[in-house]
């Protein structure tokens, strides 16, 4: 299969700023693996002339397909095509249709161009004009030595209307490029990166046709697999095969893949099983229930939620004993048990889910920041209470006591109910 090396470029000192965050590289990449293109770089340069003219000698030497996303407007720092004419001496013209279609614009509103405009229609001579149907400046191709290079807006809806319609089907036309790259996340918990890359090494070390790659994530562990094939099916029945042989030595810790988070997994097992769900949270305040809810169709599984931040609210509305209190205190197993089990009867629940502990920054009740009990009851089943020490900072805390608990939920579900 061919190999064609693929960059990005994204012009703007905006980019670089942190103002605008380069939505358009993610994007481009994930069309061009669709379309068997292998992007190999990115890269980002600010609105200097100078700056860019190297950036480009860089990609010339490098990429057989070069994507540049800015810099094309009527501005004194839209350099694109400057740059790009300082490494290859190409000519410039005029673009009739495009200047027609650019003094049009401005004829319709009543409003009077300024000259900065004709710079949007200026084409390298012998180009492919990319047309762009939404907004003003064109774009271009354009062959140079050993390389294509591609020129689009940094509007987004521009830049991708342009890749769709015109710049694909050219690249994929011209390169005889007919391969697909097809990916999936496969989604992991309960287990670290390291030994999950060890568990998987055999795989890893001796991938070609997929790729397999380990990523850390938010919610556990993640792995990618990557396929290269003549077609969709193919790609996906080779994935396939290398998930089934992933699956064999850790499936385990497997919840889902792709996009699928650890509270659609929960949810869907809530729903098969036809249980309603309660949530008794201390430090999380709602952080759990939140997630549940925002999924369509939770009231299918949420009865509902109990913010008990303050002790009296313990006591009075979740009825958690004041001898528990008194005797364990409120971050223990057995406040957190209570709270787990009172959810239930007094919400009308099948399963009670509590979060209690420090959030830090101070120590509370002799436990240190980051210590939390995560309750789990189920009516007819003996409760289940996890202690866990969490580090970070307050926010962190409570996110990973989130996460913790819908792991714990999920377990439970498989393997209790």
């Amino acid at each position: 299969m061919s190999q064609i090396k693929t960059e990005i470029i994204g012009v703007g000192t905006e980019l670089l700023l942190g103002q605008i965050a380069n939505t358009n590289a993610q994007w481009i990449s994930e069309r061009m693996a669709e379309n068997g293109f292998s992007v190999f770089h990115h890269a980002v340069v600010g609105d200097n002339l100078q700056r860019v003219v190297a950036q480009f000698e860089q990609s010339a030497e490098r990429s057989d397909v070069i994507i540049v996303t800015g810099g094309l407007g009527p501005t004194e720092d839209d350099m694109t095509r400057e740059a790009f004419q300082k490494i290859s001496n190409l000519e410039m013209v005029e673009h009739g249709p495009s200047m027609d279609k650019i003094e049009a614009f401005f004829k319709k509103r009543n409003s009077v161009m300024t000259e900065n405009n004709r710079r949007q229609a200026r084409m390298f001579k012998g180009a492919k004009v990319v047309e762009n149907q939404v907004g003003m400046a064109p774009g271009m191709m354009v062959s140079h030595q050993n390389s294509m290079w591609v020129f689009l807006p940094g509007v987004p809806r521009e830049m991708k209307a342009m890749i769709t319609n015109t710049v694909l089907p050219y690249l994929k036309q011209h390169t005889g490029e007919h391969t697909v790259i097809k990916s999936t996340m496969l989604r992991f918990i309960g287990i670290g990166e390291s030994r999950l890359e060890d568990e998987l090494k055999d795989i890893i070390h001796g991938q070609s046709n997929p790729t397999v790659a380990p990523l850390a994530q938010n919610e556990g562990v993640a792995i990618r697999v990557t396929a290269k094939a003549s077609s969709e099916a193919e790609a996906f029945e080779l994935i396939e095969s290398t998930k089934q042989q992933i699956l064999s030595k850790t499936g385990g810790h497997f919840y889902g893949s792709d996009e699928q988070s650890l509270a659609e997994k929960v949810f869907g097992l809530l729903k098969n099983r036809g249980l309603f769900i309660a949530a008794a949270e201390s430090l999380t305040g709602g952080m759990f229930m939140e997630r549940l809810v925002a999924l369509e169709g939770a009231s299918k599984v949420c009865s509902g939620g109990i913010v008990c931040y303050d002790t009296k609210v313990k006591e009075n509305v979740l009825r958690v004993s004041p001898e528990t209190i008194t005797q364990y205190g409120t971050i223990s197993e057995q406040c957190a048990g209570e709270m787990a089990e009172n959810s239930c009867s007094v919400l009308g629940a099948d399963i009670g889910i509590s979060f209690t502990g420090v959030a830090g920054p101070d120590a509370q009740e002799g436990h240190s920041p980051g210590t939390v009990f995560i309750g789990i009851h189920a009516i007819g089943k003996e409760t289940v209470i996890k202690k866990c020490v969490f580090q970070g900072d307050r926010n962190t805390i409570r996110e990973r006591s989130v996460i913790k608990g819908f792991e714990l939920l999920m377990n439970f579900l498989e393997k209790e109910l």
